[in-house]
């Protein structure tokens, strides 16, 4: 194609998850219900967490941020798709698109980060339990966090300047119900092989690299649980790590399940499935996963609920706030409540009664 023909392509529009009116209000209330109980589960985790001093220990600060990045990670996606369904407009800018984009695999590849780091914590915990604290110091929690902040903002990084040196003239219609970087590359006149094999490589390093480090992890707990003599004590080591083996088996069942079988017409629809559970479902579960597999988790959200709600006053407490006559109580009522008042109004009060 010539570059005089070339018409360059500012504006986009997401065909989203379905183009039929019928479907539009089921679609919005479900998704809306969704990002409520991903923000408000998520959102009771990190005030949880903030506020008991039981919780301020390693594996509470990676799940801190786990909560946060899956706020994030929704919030990437979910509201521009309510925004597009009750408008009726699925267009979405160049410069908004590679935002979001970028928001995208920053935050979904932080969650397969975070879910390593955690791997490593409860390896640590379980395999070196006296040097647990001295292992996972601050500044060795805040180098593993910080680390994986980088190498995941590089990786996002990089594909976002790649694909602004593409030229998009064949089509506006992206089919997917976000900016991907598969469904734009389609969408491009340019040479998008550089693309290709960054996309190849970054997907090889950055998807093998944490399952690597939780496959080890988890190896090396196995074997020393299964060295502890008493059940009770096998039992109690993997409970600890039961929480975080659910969202783990989700996570990467989820990608396997969808990626590893051989293509066919429906993979766009694969894409989407998976995104959905990576991104939407996953995030809202996490915080029931956690919560109700993890005492201490369950014991926090039970205080912050205790201090949020506010207590019904009993009825006698009335009696103290208001000085009710004494020739209204009888003499049994008088005994009950003793009402002490300051000198002044006690005068004023008994003058008032005598009249």
């Amino acid at each position: 194609m010539e570059p005089e023909n070339q018409t360059e392509i500012s504006e986009f529009f997401l065909q989203g998850l379905s183009a039929k009116p019928e479907h539009q209000t089921l679609l919005f209330t479900m998704f809306l219900s969704t990002y409520l109980v991903t923000i408000i589960g998520n959102v009771l985790i990190i005030l949880a967490i903030i506020t008991d001093s039981h919780l301020h220990m390693p594996m509470y600060f990676f799940l801190f941020n786990l909560s946060l990045v899956d706020i994030l990670l929704s919030s990437t996606t979910v509201p521009k798709m309510l925004v597009n369904i009750q408008t009726q407009s699925r267009a979405i800018t160049f410069a908004g698109c590679l935002t979001q984009m970028y928001a995208f695999h920053l935050f979904g590849t932080m969650d397969s980060f975070l879910l390593a780091v955690m791997a490593i914590d409860r390896f640590v915990a379980i395999v070196h339990p006296l040097r647990y604290l001295v292992l996972m110091c601050p500044r060795v929690c805040g180098l593993l966090l910080g680390v994986s902040w980088v190498i995941t903002n590089l990786q996002s990084l990089i594909h976002t300047c790649l694909m602004v040196q593409l030229t998009f003239c064949a089509s506006s219609k992206i089919s997917h119900f976000f900016c991907d970087l598969m469904p734009l590359l389609k969408l491009s006149c340019s040479d998008t092989h550089t693309n290709e094999l960054m996309i190849f490589a970054s997907g090889i390093v950055m998807g093998t690299s944490p399952l690597s480090c939780i496959l080890l992890s988890y190896i090396r707990i196995f074997r020393t649980v299964f060295k502890i003599p008493s059940a009770r004590g096998k039992w109690k080591a993997f409970s600890t790590c039961g929480s975080h083996l659910t969202v783990v088996s989700l996570f990467y069942g989820t990608i396997f399940a969808m990626y590893l079988q051989p293509a066919s017409p429906s993979s766009s629809q694969k894409d989407k499935a998976a995104t959905l559970m990576c991104g939407v479902v996953i995030p809202m579960l996490n915080p029931f996963i956690y919560s109700l597999r993890n005492k201490d988790v369950k014991a926090a959200l039970g205080k912050l609920i205790g201090k949020v709600a506010i207590p019904c006053p009993r009825p006698e407490q009335f009696l103290d706030v208001y000085h009710v006559p004494g020739s209204l109580l009888g003499a049994r009522d008088r005994e009950m409540h003793p009402t002490p008042y300051p000198q002044g109004v006690q005068s004023l009060a008994g003058n008032r009664d005598t009249e």
